[in-house]
């Protein structure tokens, strides 16, 4: 980052109610961009207009200098986003995406340049999505750590549906206004926003909703629910409680706990009217609130019941206990994310049989599991994480022999292949227990 954004940062700390007025030359300086040029990777998706880094580098300066100039005389035009799906469980057509060109995607890198640094200065501690030095598991230590030392008894779990999509631009502008104070700032953002969806050969214009893809989406979402949820909560929920309370947000999931039953239920009835107020609409079948606590276990078997468990970032909640006997928050991968994981490997094995050689596909499989293994396996989540590796290397085992009529490996040959790629241990990667990790050091 430039001596002038940390200088902007470091105002923005300083004097949080301030607006900035003059930003507009940060993004257009040919320095700024260049470095945004070399921040962005080489394997990305390409956007309409089919343009690689590697291309557009080919004539880096003057395309720079070109791309400068159209900013300052107000000349530059986003191109349509190109619509791609990923696969999303439950839908046919996937999850939706929103490709940029590769010089929307420079301009998108300036812009969040520029105003990450004031909007890091303003943001509550409760949200930890698409944020420098904060990631999945820091909320979810958090979180345990709250509800296991904190005065907790019920939970709110709440779901928006479709955010990236009922994003209201109007009110995206209000919200970056309180902020941001040179209008060109604003033309620029509102030009991306508005700059359509390309699909089928057809664009269609963007009344509404930030496209999930563009670099600049994580900050405006995080943005427009720092005013929408963040500040309400913290400023008006927490006051009007009879007792504590908590909340924490990654993205567009959140949830919060309450100590009082009646201040969990009294926040969810105000939480619908809240996010309707702003465009948004609550999935009333995935909210709801329960008991969670240190108490929760001793009421449910009162009632004859198990303790209701949560799920949140892709791990299910429960309650637990020590080795000595005390509360604690334990997490496991939810169901439904351990066998989309199954199902989405598997798939992809029995796919990649065809195209690929035995040793590469090992190495690919290796950094697939890999890769669910630095997620999911943390404090308390062993089990599941061994059961992952385990039918992996079942799959695995079962789609290799199937290359061709002759078997490619015995157990005890695959073995020796797993060993020679370094195949994963279902070891824990991530401990939440603050208080280790610290004895550790």
């Amino acid at each position: 980052m430039s001596t002038d954004l940390i200088r902007i940062g470091e105002k923005a700390r300083k004097e949080p109610e301030l607006v900035f007025t003059s930003l507009y030359h940060h993004v257009t300086d040919v320095d700024n961009l260049r470095a945004c040029y070399d921040a962005l990777p080489e394997d990305r998706a390409v956007g309409v207009d089919g343009v690689t880094k590697g291309e557009y580098g080919a004539n880096l300066e003057e395309n720079l200098q070109r791309l400068s100039g159209r900013l300052k005389r107000g000349g530059y035009r986003p191109q349509p986003k190109r619509r791609s799906y990923i696969p999303k469980p439950g839908s046919e057509k996937g999850r939706p995406l929103g490709i940029s060109c590769f010089e929307d995607k420079i301009v998108e890198l300036a812009v969040k340049r520029v105003l990450e640094p004031i909007y890091e200065a303003v943001f509550e501690d409760s949200s930890h999505g698409y944020r420098p030095e904060r990631n999945p598991h820091t909320c979810l230590e958090v979180l345990g750590e709250t509800i296991q030392q904190r005065r907790v008894s019920h939970v709110v779990e709440a779901d928006i549906r479709s955010f990236f999509d009922g994003v209201n631009h109007g009110w995206m502008e209000t919200f970056l206004q309180h902020r941001i104070g040179d209008p060109r700032i604003i033309e620029l953002i509102w030009r991306m926003l508005k700059g359509g969806i390309l699909e089928d050969g057809l664009v269609r214009a963007t009344e509404e909703g930030t496209p999930q893809g563009s670099i600049l989406s994580p900050l405006l979402s995080n943005i427009y629910l720092h005013y929408v949820l963040d500040l309400w909560f913290s400023h008006r929920v927490c006051k009007q409680s009879r007792g504590e309370a908590y909340y924490f947000r990654f993205a567009d999931d959140f949830l919060a706990c309450f100590q009082y039953r009646d201040d969990a239920e009294a926040f969810l009835k105000q939480l619908s009217e809240r996010v309707t107020g702003f465009g948004l609409e609550l999935a009333m079948e995935k909210t709801r609130c329960i008991e969670f606590g240190r108490f929760a276990r001793q009421s449910a078997r009162k009632r004859g019941e198990k303790p209701k468990e949560f799920t949140f970032l892709g791990f299910t909640h429960y309650c637990g206990r020590t080795k000595f006997g005390y509360f604690k928050v334990k997490r496991r991968t939810s169901r439904k994310k351990f066998g989309q994981s199954l199902h989405k490997f598997g798939t992809w094995a029995r796919r990649a049989r065809h195209v690929l050689r035995k040793g590469e596909m090992l190495r690919q499989a290796r950094v697939r599991v890999l890769g669910h293994l630095n997620y999911y396996a943390i404090t308390d989540n062993a089990e599941l994480c061994n059961k992952y590796v385990f039918y992996a290397t079942r799959l695995l085992f079962k789609w290799l022999n199937r290359k061709s009529q002759r078997r490619a490996y015995t157990w005890a040959e695959f073995n020796h292949a797993l060993a020679a790629v370094g195949w994963p241990t279902p070891r824990i990667r991530k401990d939440l227990n603050s208080c280790r990790r610290a004895e550790a050091c």
